[in-house]
């Protein structure tokens, strides 16, 4: 199993950046709005649309307020993976900064070139977002992480 770890400082407290992370309904609007363009909550479930127009049904496992951290899994996606869990957690950084964990594994292996990449853009995006820069027009930029995901 191929397991993915990004990782992001960000300017904004993380009591923010956990406000934005845990509305999951909301991803298109508050957190990667551009990169995911549509996003709709059928009970547990989003069905989020990216955008390229790739389609992914997420349910989600649970969240933590203490701990700051949202799990799901995709049940459905454009990849096609046999398995596919995922996690994100906020961290305070000291007054006005965040850390922002992703975690992901996938089945099978073969995945993790392009999981990771797609990774690593969404996770340019989030910092760009809750720092307040305008990404509802993302273009494919995104913010310089390591291949393990810690910032550069």
């Amino acid at each position: 199993m191929a397991s993915i770890t990004k990782e992001i400082v960000i300017d904004a407290p993380a009591e923010e950046v956990w406000d934005a992370l845990r509305d999951f309904g909301a991803l298109h609007e508050r957190l990667v709005p551009g990169f995911v363009v549509a996003a709709e909550l059928r009970g547990d479930v989003r069905v989020v649309t990216f955008f390229n127009g790739a389609v992914a049904h997420e349910q989600l496992v649970g969240t933590d307020d203490e701990t700051r951290r949202l799990a799901y899994t995709v049940i459905e996606g454009p990849l096609r993976a046999t398995h596919h869990n995922a996690a994100a957690q906020v961290v305070a950084e000291g007054a006005g900064r965040s850390r922002f964990v992703w975690v992901a594994d996938v089945l099978p292996d073969e995945l993790e070139p392009a999981m990771s990449g797609l990774m690593e853009q969404g996770i340019g995006v989030v910092k760009a977002t809750l720092e307040g820069g305008d990404c509802g027009q993302w273009t494919g930029s995104s913010a310089s992480v390591s291949s393990r995901g810690r910032p550069t």
